[in-house]
């Protein structure tokens, strides 16, 4: 390019640059809204399809699971009309895939799977409102003490409420990674946030 050709290409620019400039914008103004980005998903069990007959429904949360220990709350929620009497510990069954019994040896309270912590707290009984719900924890470990012993994994748990009412079959997002211990413990039903 010639010296003065570079000069009027430098004029040219000044000179049309504002409407080159209005017309990008002019242009960015008329295309389609961005849609807003959804908001991200959280894991959770989804609420039962209908009430039971029952009155209540139970769901489970997410495991977590801390070096070998796994804990996964579960929750008895009053879907029906009246209010629901609730006291003690859910009956709890380990499935398998299936949806057979495996022999799990369940225990009342933290032990002997882990040490008494704040969820070990004596029953009291809770009186339910439509709408109200209340909350378990269930704790294991996936510990392997013996090779010769395949380990266990259950896909269900089947709770209820209390001993003698009807169970529910619960899937958690995630495996009852037992190893070979066999055992599983329950807090008892309570209120919390």
């Amino acid at each position: 390019m010639k010296p003065n050709s570079t000069l009027s290409f430098v004029a040219g620019i000044r000179r049309f640059g504002p409407l080159l400039g209005a017309a990008v914008l002019l242009a960015a103004c008329s295309s389609a809204p961005v849609p807003p980005t959804p908001p991200p998903s959280t894991p959770s069990t989804p609420p039962p399809a209908s009430c039971p007959d029952s009155g209540v429904a139970i769901t489970g949360g997410d495991v977590s699971a801390a070096m070998g220990l796994r804990a996964l709350g579960i929750y008895l929620s009053n879907c029906g009309t009246s209010d629901y009497a609730v006291h003690g510990y859910p009956v709890v069954r380990v499935l398998d895939a299936d949806r057979l019994p495996l022999d799990i040896a369940v225990s009342n309270g933290s032990a002997p799977v882990s040490a008494p912590d704040s969820w070990d707290t004596p029953p009291e009984p809770i009186t339910l409102r439509p709408g109200e719900r209340v909350m378990a924890r269930i704790l294991w470990r996936n510990t392997v003490t013996d090779a010769t012993v395949v380990a266990t994994e259950g896909h269900y748990l089947e709770i209820a409420p209390a001993a003698g009412e009807p169970a529910q079959i619960v899937e958690p997002d995630g495996v009852i990674d037992l190893g070979n211990t066999g055992r599983l413990a329950v807090n008892a039903w309570t209120v919390r946030p």
